[in-house]
């Protein structure tokens, strides 16, 4: 049996899990500075270079905040 499963079965309460979930944003949420201030700070260093630039930032962009959305549908595709 997987850990997850064990959490999943648990009888915690629904504001704790929300407090899990709020913390486990965290994590994609720098992610997500980091991704665009580092494009920022690559387009004013190659402005030449900027739609190659944004293209990168908007898909390490969806990548982070897709990290986000796995960890708020998973704890439903568990549940029982």
């Amino acid at each position: 049996m997987s850990l997850l499963h064990v959490v999943a079965e648990t009888n915690i309460n629904p504001g704790l899990k929300s407090i899990g979930y709020g913390l486990s944003a965290i994590g994609p949420g720098i992610g997500v500075g980091i991704v665009f201030g580092q494009g920022v700070n690559a387009i004013a260093r190659q402005p030449e270079l900027t739609g190659v630039i944004r293209t990168n930032m908007l898909l390490g962009f969806a990548f982070s905040e897709a990290l986000a959305l796995i960890g708020l549908v998973a704890p439903f595709i568990y549940a029982k």
